[in-house]
């Protein structure tokens, strides 16, 4: 195998690309996603999207699911259908992808951006009960890159002060809480098939729901409003949200490769643990011993910023990828007003963390050698 000496460095294979988030798409795909082309069926109206919603609701364990074009589609449409508008608050945590915040702000209700938990870097559940005012109307618990929110105290906490649960789910495919998949706990939970996810339509959502009602509501809510049968004319305000066929064909075929995709992603998370915790670097921990994340990434702190930044430059000459973790939301110009309370934990996240190479597309060969990269940065850099 050839060997290339970069520094002090030695990585093998450097001819094969090192991923940080791709998609992995192979010959499945390609024939499932013709056969829908030469159907004729490849918009919103096609038969692979109800076979995908009810394959998918098997995996999650969810009586039904709709389909929608993002997870951002899924959030927006939860919202509105749980009535949630202006003069509303939506508690948020400060650490996640901004589509959680967008999509408060989209049905004009106001973002409360609170902490989160310094372990599993997501919802602090204490911070959230805090938070909450009498113009609270809903959760956002982000179950950030395959891990598991505490969804045992944040639901006890919004059941008791009589507000929804709306799960942000979209990292988290394939996770489960003790015994029972992320997203199935809130009134409704949210997935996202994007290009960088566990597995992708290419652009793509998902909502499970408790309620069938709510569900009902979905399906004709994201097809434009379209009137039913018997209506005379459209009757209100519908979205172009609904998922076309040639996405659910794309879908169809990754959940065909799921089981194999997260037996990968949980093996490089091992490699990211035993290699580089023996060098003081740590990531998130589960919350339960009943936890079962799907490590849609694998992230991990160093000891301060100026670490994180050597090591981020020093991989991105190597040709090696990696990402910052999310920036915090309060952070953003737009959204300042919206902190509440301390998030300092998410302030020091940021300047600390780091995302690595995750995608299936990499080998566990490719990750060790990630490995021996960082720890060769550490040396290098305390020399």
């Amino acid at each position: 195998m050839p060997t290339l000496t970069r520094g002090s460095i030695r990585i093998s294979d450097m001819t094969k690309t090192i991923h940080l988030d791709a998609p992995d798409i192979g010959p499945v795909e390609k024939e499932k996603v013709c056969a829908a082309i030469d159907s004729g069926y490849v918009s919103t109206f096609g038969p692979l999207v109800g076979e995908f919603e009810k394959a998918f609701a098997g995996v999650v364990g969810a009586p039904r699911a709709v389909a929608v074009q993002s997870g951002t589609a899924a959030l927006h449409m939860a919202l509105h259908i749980l009535g949630v508008g202006e003069g509303d608050e939506v508690i948020v945590p400060a650490t996640t992808f901004a589509a959680t915040l967008h999509a408060v702000m989209y049905v004009r209700a106001t973002p409360v951006i609170v902490d989160i938990d310094p372990k599993t870097w997501c919802l602090c559940p204490a911070a959230f009960k805090a938070a909450i005012t009498p113009r609270t109307r809903a959760v956002i618990p982000v179950h950030l890159y395959g891990n598991a929110s505490d969804m045992e105290h944040i639901t006890a906490i919004a059941a008791a002060a009589g507000i929804f649960v709306v799960e942000d789910a979209t990292e988290s495919l394939s996770a489960f809480l003790s015994g029972r998949h992320l997203g199935m706990f809130g009134d409704i939970g949210c997935f996202s098939f994007n290009g960088n996810k566990l597995m992708t339509t290419g652009g793509g959502g998902m909502m499970v729901a408790r309620s069938s009602t709510v569900l009902d509501r979905a399906v004709y809510l994201v097809n434009q409003a379209n009137p039913r049968e018997g209506q005379e004319g459209f009757q209100e305000v519908g979205f172009n949200y609904r998922m076309p066929n040639l996405n659910a064909a794309l879908g169809l075929a990754q959940l065909s490769r799921l089981n194999g995709f997260i037996e990968l992603k949980k093996s490089f998370h091992r490699i990211y643990e035993a290699k580089l915790r023996a060098r003081g670097i740590c990531g998130m921990q589960e919350i339960y011993p009943g936890a079962d994340p799907s490590w849609w990434f694998t992230a991990v702190i160093f000891k301060d910023n100026a670490e994180v930044i050597r090591v981020h430059e020093g991989l991105k000459k190597m040709g090696i990828p990696s990402r910052r973790i999310f920036k915090p939301m309060q952070t953003f110009q737009y959204a300042g007003t919206f902190q509440r309370g301390s998030c300092d934990n998410a302030n020091r996240l940021y300047d600390r963390g780091l995302c690595l190479p995750s995608s299936t597309l990499n080998t566990e060969k490719i990750i060790e050698e990630v490995c021996d990269a960082i720890e060769g940065l550490m040396k290098k850099g305390s020399s």
